[in-house]
């Protein structure tokens, strides 16, 4: 085989890894290749309700979300609907889409079922913190010292965001 063709063979192959990646990622999960990013988002774009808590009653999975800038990743979040927006929340280890909110000051976008809206996210301290997170644990049926999953951070040292209509 020479130098022209092996080139070709390996540029394919690369080609079709990387398309593979974009049509499949973000994969459901919390540890390992279940974090990596993808990259499309979808979704129909749509005016915000007053009230998530409805939507999260008739669709309670993981919701996805894309940071407004460059690069254009998309993850899964858990999520809890309420009066006004959105509780978002993640293990306290750094996560690339918590810190991408922070350095964009959260505009983005989420998708819920085929609904896309433009949201902007707060991140919440203190005792605010602590009481959204309550939230978010009864949603996942635990309490804020109860860990998701062995060697996880108890729920009460999770990050929380809050996002509302932008």
């Amino acid at each position: 085989m020479n130098k022209i063709t092996l080139s070709r063979l390996l540029g394919g192959v690369l080609l079709a890894v990387l398309l593979g990646w974009l049509f499949t990622a973000p994969y459901l999960g919390n540890e390992g290749l279940a974090r990596a990013p993808g990259i499309i988002l979808g979704g129909e774009s749509t005016t915000q309700p007053e009230d998530f808590t409805p939507l999260f009653e008739s669709f309670p999975g993981p919701l996805l979300m894309k940071q407004q800038g460059f690069p254009p990743f998309v993850n899964y979040l858990s999520w809890v609907g309420i009066s006004g927006g959105v509780i978002t929340a993640t293990h306290p280890d750094g996560a690339l889409w918590a810190q991408r909110v922070r350095d964009r000051n959260g505009d983005g976008w989420l998708r819920i079922g085929d609904a896309t809206y433009a949201m902007e996210a707060i991140e919440i301290f203190g005792e605010e913190r602590i009481s959204m997170m309550e939230q978010w644990a009864a949603m996942v049926g635990i309490t804020l010292d109860d860990s998701l999953y062995e060697g996880a951070a108890p729920l009460r040292e999770f990050e929380v965001f809050f996002w509302k209509a932008r």
